[in-house]
């Protein structure tokens, strides 16, 4: 069932995306905006491309693939606007004290059964080959298993707790040159950058 239109949303939630026009370049960069954060507002139990697209009218799987990643828009931008709009707000304003608390999350990503996703001719199941995921310490089940890991910062004041940004942890063995390859960077070293971004 389709459960989601973008001129279904609340006034409240146009009046927020507003305020991120002057990061998007064109008219659909703005629409891909509101109806990229619509599916990841909407009640869909997963939160990906293909589910967000089947779930919402007007909206089709490669016009949504497309803004997240082909369209030359900046995340950094986004979040930098959104870091000044949480700073803006009496209600998400930290006070004049406040705690940066620096932490891991590991989130499973189950292994997609072979009848929906068939080997591609490079022998790799389809959909397996997202950044980052292979066997490692899954904080959320306590265990190891195949999934992601993340490194965020947050601001605590003791009442709220606000996201600040957040870099994806590439396990060695999930990139081609190991701990060689460039990209490879340890977890303290990707929060010591997330600190100097964070100041």
């Amino acid at each position: 069932m389709k459960e989601t239109i973008s001129v279904a949303m609340p006034p409240c939630f146009h009046r927020w995306c507003d305020r991120f026009n002057n990061v998007f370049k064109t008219k659909a960069q703005k629409i891909g905006f509101r109806d990229y954060i619509g599916g990841l507002l909407g009640e869909s139990e997963r939160k990906n491309l293909s589910q967000i697209a089947n779930n919402t009218l007007g909206l089709s799987y490669h016009k949504l693939r497309h803004f997240l990643v082909r369209a030359n828009w900046s995340p950094d931008a986004v979040n930098e606007r959104r870091l000044q709009l949480m700073w803006e707000c009496r209600q998400t304003k930290p006070s004049r004290s406040f705690a940066l608390i620096i932490d891991d999350s590991g989130h499973r990503k189950s292994a997609p059964p072979a009848p929906r996703f068939p080997r591609r001719k490079d022998g790799a199941r389809s959909g397996s080959l997202t950044a980052g995921v292979g066997r490692q310490y899954i904080g959320e089940i306590g265990k190891t298993d195949n999934g992601v890991v993340v490194v965020t910062t947050h601001l605590d004041d003791g009442v709220k707790s606000l996201p600040l940004d957040i870099a994806l942890y590439q396990k060695a063995d999930s990139l081609p040159l190991g701990k060689k390859d460039p990209e490879f960077v340890k977890k303290p070293d990707l929060a010591m950058s997330l600190v100097d971004q964070c100041l």
